[in-house]
């Protein structure tokens, strides 16, 4: 991911959490202006940073830089509840995703 690209991905990640840039940065531990900062292109969090921003989103750093997952936190909820299902109803789902995804 392109560092133009990075503030871009935190501002949408963020944003669908539904918290502001500063409740955020003061909940990682950080100053009122830090995920403003970052998401601004004034500044790149550290790795520690970065990993404290993923937690915090409760998504893995790969889930981050995964552009073409939207909503990566409620895809992994998903997943975590279908790995519960029977195959049959593994493959009703898969069949009702197939369809809406055709359309």
């Amino acid at each position: 991911m392109y560092e133009e690209q990075f503030p871009i991905r935190l501002a949408k990640l963020r944003m669908e959490k539904g918290v502001s840039a500063r409740d955020m940065s003061l909940s990682i531990g950080q100053n009122a202006g830090y995920i403003n900062n970052i998401e601004n292109g004034k500044a790149l969090p550290s790795m520690a940073g970065f990993f404290f921003i993923c937690d915090y989103l409760n998504i893995t750093p790969q889930e981050f830089f995964d552009i073409d997952s939207e909503q990566p936190e409620f895809l992994n909820h998903t997943i975590e509840n279908l790995k519960k299902l029977n195959r049959r109803q593994l493959q009703n789902i898969s069949a009702i995703i197939e369809d809406l995804v055709e359309k």
